[in-house]
């Protein structure tokens, strides 16, 4: 079984967790996006990636899940955008199954580079753009590259936010159709992670403790955007990505 140690953080370990948390909400607070991707890559420097990805199920949910409302347009977005979720579940699956839980230095090694791979697309890609003939097919191919890569790293961004910005959707459908995609793929990493007993009741006491911390940070986040350049602070956010993807892959390599 998944080791308790996770139930059982020291004070300090603790409150490194809970800062983590209160960034990845600020970060999520402004830019709508990035709480999973941001917690990942701190918390590997504190703890395996396996035990990372424990912690983040429950505040990703439920930040997620906020974010996918309102519920009367979310049926016409998921006829769009169905697809891709199967294949996101799929992926994650086959993901968790093929190459098991994300422990190890090669796991450290596939989420910095999924994450310099993503903040690379966020500073220097141009805006792609999906014709409506090829959506039934790369959906679902996009979500399957996106479970894959969520199963190895803990991280459901790329190519999942790409895709979906590629569609051409309204602001508001866009940021739900994000909340969807990442509640659908924080779901289906944590089934991942109860397959190879990587997930147990410790795990989700603590991930329950860290949404306070989440929420408090995403309300702190939201309130700093009214005074912030979205610009600004999105090139600082995939600077500083690049810079702990880069550490994480270089440190983890076996030279």
């Amino acid at each position: 079984m998944f080791p308790e140690m996770i139930a059982r953080l020291s004070p300090e370990l603790l409150v490194l967790v809970a800062m983590v948390f209160v960034l990845a909400g600020v970060i999520k607070g402004v830019v709508g996006m990035g709480l999973p991707t941001v917690s990942m890559a701190l918390l590997v420097l504190l703890m395996s990636p396996a035990q990372a990805a424990a912690l983040l199920i429950i505040p990703s949910l439920v930040t997620n899940l906020w974010q996918a409302g309102p519920l009367h347009r979310l049926l016409p977005l998921l006829r769009r955008i169905g697809g891709m979720q199967l294949g996101v579940a799929s992926g994650t699956l086959l993901g968790a199954m093929v190459f098991g839980a994300p422990t190890g230095q090669w796991a450290s090694i596939a989420l910095g580079v999924a994450l310099v791979a993503y903040a690379a697309w966020g500073l220097f890609g141009t805006p792609l753009a999906v014709p409506a003939c090829m959506e039934r097919w790369l959906g679902p191919l996009a979500g399957l590259l996106t479970g894959i890569i969520t199963a190895g790293t803990g991280v459901f961004v790329v190519p999942a936010v790409p895709y979906l910005q590629a569609l051409a959707l309204e602001r508001d459908d866009l940021v739900q159709a994000m909340g969807v995609s990442f509640t659908v793929s924080t779901v289906a990493l944590a089934a991942g992670l109860l397959i190879n007993d990587s997930y147990s009741i410790g795990a989700a006491g603590t991930s329950m403790v860290m949404l306070v911390p989440a929420l408090a940070g995403m309300y702190m986040g939201q309130r700093l955007r009214k005074s912030l350049s979205p610009a600004a602070f999105r090139t600082c956010f995939f600077v500083s990505l690049v810079v702990l993807g880069t550490y994480l892959t270089i440190e983890a390599f076996p030279f």
